[in-house]
């Protein structure tokens, strides 16, 4: 049976979702779950938890726990990682001085281009340990910001690798939902980068259900739910897999004033508070949020209650089931652009561009699929943020903070705000920030 590591188990809703996957496959209920976490109170959670789910679903799982990286990866046949340094806080913060209203802050923009440069350090001696004592080991990765640390880690290593999200999945739920069609009937070809990767065929027992599609946005309540999104297919014609609170920040059109943030806004999309809900506000619901996923995972590591164990829809597990079984299974996937999709950016300066795409995986590993070309505006919103992922990689990998720069200055939401003056102002504040994390 494999050794499976999990970099990051203090995450106590994300590493319980995955652990509870494994012991729901036949293929990976004997397997060594190793949890990994430099926290130790919220490792020794996670570890009390997972132990009463193995007794609690019978299996033969065998539980490890420690706070050491190479302990944990020492021959592991496949290593999740979801980790976050540091506070975000900065990330958007100091933009929000500059007038650059981030929703997230995580993933693209300024915010995006700093979380990277503090979490790619951790990410790469990840990397660089498997080379060393599991070199034959899969990472799959679900750290942000995704498309700029699998650059990084697919350029400075050898590692199999694939990084992995739920907005594929998630969304095309959501899509099933708007058209009343039960999701096991529906089916899409989906690619471009993460966040921003485009449903090309989506369809509802083998029938084009775009129509369908646009029919729902006709609907007040079902657009209020996705506005930004919808706004997206309007205009270049394409549903968009990233939530709208996300896309919003990946583009010039909806961000740049108060008013324009309010039209594209509303309480019934995801990650939506009140309005009127300041951003402290905000924070102290997440806070508040987080504490009760605490304290759940307390009563549940050390209660004596049962333990929901049901299969989420995650491709973590599915895709370790696929390897081990040989029963081949398709997920899309965060990898580089082998001539993949087209006519998006390749490989430069020795480093390959990674994309969203498709891929078959069996027990000779993962298949990434062919796209070709993307209709060309699809793919033009996509170089639009390669370019700043680009600079990102670049910047870390070459010690580099000219390149770090340029990569905001390319934003296209601080672009379309911001003089190249108050650019390198804001980007010089954020440099100062986060100085304890950053390396060059």
């Amino acid at each position: 049976m494999p050794k499976i590591a999990f970099v990051g188990a203090g995450s106590f809703v994300f590493a319980r979702r995955l652990v509870t996957d494994l012991l729901t496959w036949p293929s990976l209920q004997g397997s060594v779950i190793a949890l990994m976490d430099l926290n130790e109170e919220k490792l020794g959670t996670m570890t009390a938890l997972a132990r009463r789910m193995v007794t609690q679903a019978g299996t033969g799982a065998q539980i490890v726990s420690t706070t050491d990286l190479r302990e944990a990866l020492d021959g592991a046949d496949y290593v999740a990682v979801s980790i976050r340094v540091g506070s975000d806080r900065h990330n958007v913060e100091i933009p929000m001085r500059y007038g650059i209203d981030q929703a997230i802050g995580d993933t693209a923009g300024p915010g995006g281009v700093f979380y990277f440069l503090r979490n790619a350090p951790a990410l790469l001696d990840i990397a660089r340990t498997m080379q060393e004592v599991c070199p034959g080991a899969l990472m799959l990765n679900y750290t942000n910001p995704m498309v700029m640390l699998s650059w990084a880690v697919t350029a400075a290593t050898d590692i199999a690798y694939v990084g992995l999200c739920h907005s594929v999945q998630g969304t095309a739920m959501h899509l099933a939902e708007y058209i009343g069609a039960p999701f096991d009937e529906v089916s899409y070809w989906t690619a471009g980068i993460n966040h921003m990767a485009w449903y090309l065929k989506f369809l509802w027992n083998g029938q084009d259900a775009y129509p369908l599609l646009w029919k729902a946005m006709e609907d007040p309540e079902i657009y209020k739910q996705d506005i930004v999104r919808w706004e997206v297919m309007k205009h270049f014609g394409a549903f968009v897999t990233e939530s709208s609170v996300h896309m919003s920040e990946y583009v010039p059109y909806f961000r740049r004033t108060p008013e324009l943030v309010d039209r594209h806004t509303d309480e019934a999309m995801w990650a939506v508070p009140p309005k009127g809900t300041t951003r402290e506000q905000r924070r102290a619901m997440w806070r508040e949020r987080r504490r009760q996923q605490e304290e759940e995972n307390q009563q549940l590591a050390f209660g004596d209650g049962p333990i929901p164990i049901e299969r989420s829809h995650e491709y973590f597990s599915r895709i370790l089931n696929a390897v081990e079984t040989n029963a081949p299974y398709v997920f899309n996937g965060n990898v580089p652009n082998t001539d993949l999709i087209t006519n998006l950016p390749g490989t430069t300066g020795g480093r390959t561009a990674v994309v969203e795409v498709p891929i078959m995986v069996d027990g000779c590993g993962l298949h990434p699929c062919h796209v070709g070309n993307l209709p060309p505006a699809l793919a033009a919103l996509n170089r639009s943020n390669l370019v700043v992922e680009e600079l990102a990689v670049k910047g870390y990998l070459e010690k580099d903070r000219e390149s770090i720069y340029r990569a905001v200055q390319l934003d296209p939401l601080t672009a379309s705000l911001l003089s190249l003056a108050e650019i390198r102002e804001m980007v010089t504040e954020m440099f100062a920030a986060h100085e304890a994390y950053i390396d060059f």
